[in-house]
């Protein structure tokens, strides 16, 4: 499962923690936390069920950050792409379960020169953001060439075609929606990931983030820019792909793939029964851990 939870701490006061309980994701990513796990008090954290981890941005405070809470024992837990611009924005954070890593990613938001115009400093954002990707496609490739099959769930702030936001025509010169970004987002797909959601479901009108503004969401005007992104050779063990668009508290909701049993059939969950072949692993969107190495915070388990 993947989220953008547009602030943990508010999360939490949105019930984050009754949905997990109710939801039950073996394991959640999380996308734009925008705090430092030692900032949590003691009622926002998940069920006792959980591990937490975390990689809060380091650059400014209530700012972007990623999150990993997993009921499975992960072998290693490694924050950062490699690369001290992103990372200090707390950009991915990755998992790994034997031969599988699932990473949590959040990809830079960028600024067309539209979008920029009283403000023209911010179209640099979207060069950064296109240097995320390029780090992003070789970290991938890397990864995959040492042998590690790769779920990546996050927020890429990015709607990939035309049927992945409610009104394309309207936005071509918007950020998220331009061509050089949805190229790149093509050489992401082209390092050897599939956009799962599209092998279940061909049509649009599916979102995960709608603006705050006039009803957007009431009215479905939203753009797809979270992904689960699975590795090619993983593709045939994934038996569902969907989003929550009912599930509030951010304006994104969640986006939930359901995958065979057998891709993480040697690892234990935590305080609850170890899974058979035919259980079902779910993965879910949004979260983050402690610098400098993605330290495992505090458990109500431990």
């Amino acid at each position: 499962m993947t989220w953008n939870v547009n602030g943990l701490r508010s999360a939490y006061r949105n019930g984050l923690r009754q949905y997990l309980e109710r939801e039950q994701p073996d394991i959640i990513c999380l996308q734009e936390i925008r705090v430092d796990p030692q900032q949590l008090d003691v009622t926002m954290h998940p069920p006792v069920a959980y591990r937490e981890f975390y990689a809060p941005a380091r650059v400014q405070k209530g700012y972007s950050g990623v999150a990993i809470f997993s009921r499975l024992e992960p072998d290693a837990v490694h924050e950062g792409i490699g690369d001290e611009r992103f990372d200090a924005e707390g950009r991915l954070l990755r998992a790994d379960f034997g031969s599988v890593s699932v990473v949590s990613v959040y990809a830079p938001k960028g600024y067309s020169p539209n979008d920029a115009r009283t403000q023209p400093e911010k179209v640099e954002r979207l060069y950064f953001k296109l240097a995320f990707y390029r780090e992003l496609v070789a970290y991938v490739r890397m990864l995959r060439a040492h042998g590690r099959r790769l779920i990546l769930s996050g927020d890429f702030n990015t709607a990939h075609t035309e049927i992945d936001l409610a009104r394309p025509r309207d936005n071509e010169r918007t950020s998220g929606f331009l061509p050089e970004e949805r190229h790149a987002f093509d050489e992401l797909l082209d390092a050897g990931l599939v956009d799962i959601f599209r092998a279940f479901v061909s049509e649009g009108g599916h979102y995960t983030w709608w603006s705050q503004r006039r009803g957007a969401r009431q009215r479905n005007i939203g753009w797809r820019i979270d992904y689960h992104l699975v590795d090619v050779e993983l593709v045939p063990l994934i038996r569902s792909a969907y989003m929550q668009p009912h599930i509030m508290g951010s304006d994104h909701c969640p986006a939930v793939i359901e995958v065979a049993g057998t891709v993480f059939s040697s690892v234990q969950a935590k305080n609850v029964p170890a899974k058979g072949d035919q259980s079902i692993f779910r993965a879910k969107k949004r979260i983050s851990s402690p610098r400098p190495s993605a330290s495992t915070a505090p458990s109500k388990s431990a």
